[in-house]
């Protein structure tokens, strides 16, 4: 079975830092790879995370719920079958992802959104 590829697609070096601190914790083959957008137009940006994608399958992490990053993203990757977008990423589930990246890129999805969600409380 494939694995998943993870995307992080972030503002400034939000993406590579993510992917770093994942890295360091849990050894150099996450997995993940880092986008940022910086100095990129919409298209740009578009052309770096259907690189990145290809040939999947592939899961899109997107830093906030809405903006430049996620408008690029969804744009052309609602079209591109096994690819999905979770958006609003954390350390917690890109850790889960790194070790759960097998299987259908839907279930995979929908598991590490419910961990990152879970990893967000008011202490």
């Amino acid at each position: 079975m494939t694995q998943i590829t993870g995307v992080i697609v972030g503002h400034g070096q939000l993406a590579a830092a993510l992917v770093g601190a994942v890295e360091q914790i849990a050894g150099a083959d996450s997995g993940l790879l880092a986008i940022s957008n910086t100095d990129c137009d919409r298209g740009t940006l578009e052309e770096k995370i259907l690189a990145a994608i290809t040939p999947g399958p592939a899961l899109v992490f997107i830093d906030m719920p809405s903006g430049s990053c996620l408008f690029a993203a969804m744009r052309q990757m609602q079209e591109i079958p096994g690819v999905r977008v979770v958006t609003g990423v954390n350390l917690a589930m890109l850790l889960e992802f790194v070790f759960h990246r097998d299987g259908d890129v839907d279930t995979v999805a929908a598991h590490i959104a419910d961990v990152g969600a879970r990893a967000v409380a008011a202490r």
